[in-house]
């Protein structure tokens, strides 16, 4: 790796701009995870017809999540670029063009829910029982208002990380939380509102941070700022440069959320302990992966203005550098879990049978997830910070469809493997993503490759 005293007036990011990327992000995702789990707790008090009904609804929430999240990664590839380039005025172009682009595809998707949301719950989750399609249809309908809102939230943090200023995107993201927590408290507790309430609270939350962030993006202060954004302006090859990450990274995530829906239909099969013993492995799991996806959507910035002044030498350096951290970060917590695998799977009271299970599981993905994960997932984001998205995109979702849904059925199955089969199977497709990822990068092709 070169010492970073070598020219240092020609790095792009300081020590101290990497840690003011950085840390925030970190941070907004562990109070984002812990807001989420308190939120959890209070829906519950509404009744289990209303949490089956959230839950299902927020299984389709998610995958249109992804959709915005993907699209703001495209701009945020963009708009990166661009700054790397000193080209100030087109970031702030791509930026306009982003955040008119979210909210149309927001809007289609919400118009889509309104008019559809009976017959696309019966689609995806055949029959339902009526109250829970009740609670389900009140969810859905509330939830589908609020996407403009999270869409527009969405890629506005993610303009505030291409200017390498995550704190924006954290106490927006904080005072949003707390709203949604404080509004379920209220609306649940004090109105029993029940699914109302909670759904309620999540649109007044998120249309009060998509308007805090499109005040605070109009600031002439910052690097990127839009104004104007009543004056319609369509800049058809920046849109065409966004989509040509979002769209592949929208494909990648959704085909990843359909893959995870068939593997825990498959998992179903297995019996209640094996079902509890995945849940739990899984919402442990989820804390681990925190600081290395953070550091993963830092990259995008990172790489991204790399490539957009043409400083690959730099590019191949900060991916030396950020990897390391998340090698060392995620070392640490994986150490951290392994070794409190017992009292944590302990504190859910399960079973016999489903906490061992759910300890050896645990404890063989502590091990694999330090090794592995890394290169699997937040390193593919060099790649796509690069413009080398479609690449990323194709040999995601062709290893998710052999390895990690052919495998676990040829695993749990065929080999009678039952609920480890199916971890193993996803360890598998780690391997072959991590060693395809890693030989793309050597090959040297995503230096070819253009955005904008």
């Amino acid at each position: 790796m070169p010492s970073e005293t070598l020219v240092p007036q020609q790095k792009l990011f300081s020590r101290q701009m990497l840690r003011k990327l950085i840390v925030p992000l970190i941070i907004e995702q562990f109070l984002a995870m812990a807001v989420g789990m308190a939120d959890t707790v209070m829906v519950t008090s509404a009744g289990e017809a209303a949490v089956s009904g959230i839950s299902l609804v927020d299984s389709i929430n998610i995958l249109l999540i992804q959709i915005f999240s993907a699209l703001a990664t495209g701009g945020a590839v963009v708009v990166s670029q661009y700054l790397g380039r000193q080209e100030h005025k087109n970031a702030r172009t791509a930026a306009k063009q982003l955040i008119y682009t979210s909210t149309l595809l927001s809007l289609i998707l919400m118009a889509l829910a309104l008019v559809f949301q009976k017959g696309i719950l019966q689609l995806v989750f055949g029959s339902i029982e009526a109250d829970v399609m009740e609670n389900a249809l009140t969810y859905f309908w509330l939830s589908a208002i609020s996407y403009p809102f999270l869409a527009i939230y969405n890629s506005i943090a993610a303009l505030y990380r291409s200017m390498g200023n995550s704190k924006v995107s954290m106490l927006t993201s904080l005072l949003m939380n707390v709203v949604n927590i404080g509004g379920n408290a209220i609306l649940i507790f004090g109105c029993g509102w029940g699914v109302a309430g909670a759904a309620t609270a999540s649109l007044v939350s998120r249309a009060l941070a998509a308007g805090v962030m499109l005040v605070l993006i109009r600031n002439h202060d910052n690097m990127i700022y839009v104004d104007g954004l009543l004056h319609f302006e369509y800049k058809p090859q920046m849109v065409k440069s966004i989509m040509k990450v979002g769209i592949p990274n929208g494909l990648e995530n959704g085909m990843f959320q359909i893959g995870k829906l068939m593997v825990q239909g498959l998992i179903a099969l297995f019996g209640t302990s094996a079902i509890a013993a995945n849940a739990i492995v899984n919402s442990v799991t989820s804390v681990i992966n925190v600081p290395g996806l953070a550091i993963g959507l830092a990259m995008i910035t990172v790489i991204g203005q790399c490539v957009g002044a043409d400083a690959y030498d730099q590019a191949v350096y900060y991916t030396r550098r950020l990897m390391g951290l998340i090698y060392a970060a995620m070392a640490a917590m994986n150490l951290i879990i392994f070794a409190l695998a017992y009292p944590l799977v302990g504190m859910f009271n399960l079973s016999p049978e489903a906490t061992t299970l759910a300890i050896q599981i645990l404890q063989i993905f502590c091990v694999v997830n330090a090794l592995l994960w890394p290169i699997a997932f937040p390193f593919a984001n060099v790649l796509r910070a690069a413009g080398d998205a479609k690449f990323t995109m194709v040999a995601s979702v062709i290893s998710m469809w052999i390895f990690r849904i052919g495998f676990s059925y040829i695993l749990a199955q065929g080999f009678n493997m039952g609920l480890q089969g199916v971890w193993y199977a996803m360890y598998i497709d780690w391997a072959v993503r991590a060693i395809i990822f890693w030989f793309r990068y050597k090959s040297g092709r995503w230096k070819t490759k253009r955005v904008i």
